[in-house]
């Protein structure tokens, strides 16, 4: 579907922070800003599906070349 442009290491680092993020959404209930948190899921979904459009827009890739 897309082709993957986010490597090992900007996967992880992506995962984390959005797991991060959706954690905070779910343990602050009182803040002011909580909604803010939500923006967690874009990191998330780049990070599990391999494939960032903004990369794509820029033409960046942190995958290894392949040989």
């Amino acid at each position: 579907m897309f082709k993957s442009n986010v490597g090992g290491i900007d996967r992880v680092l992506r995962i984390v922070v959005g797991l991060a993020l959706l954690a905070g959404f779910f343990l602050n209930a009182d803040a002011t800003y909580r909604w803010a948190y939500l923006i967690g899921v874009v990191p998330l979904l780049t990070g599990l599906m391999g494939s960032c459009p903004l990369y794509s827009i820029i033409g960046l890739n942190t995958c290894p070349m392949k040989k």
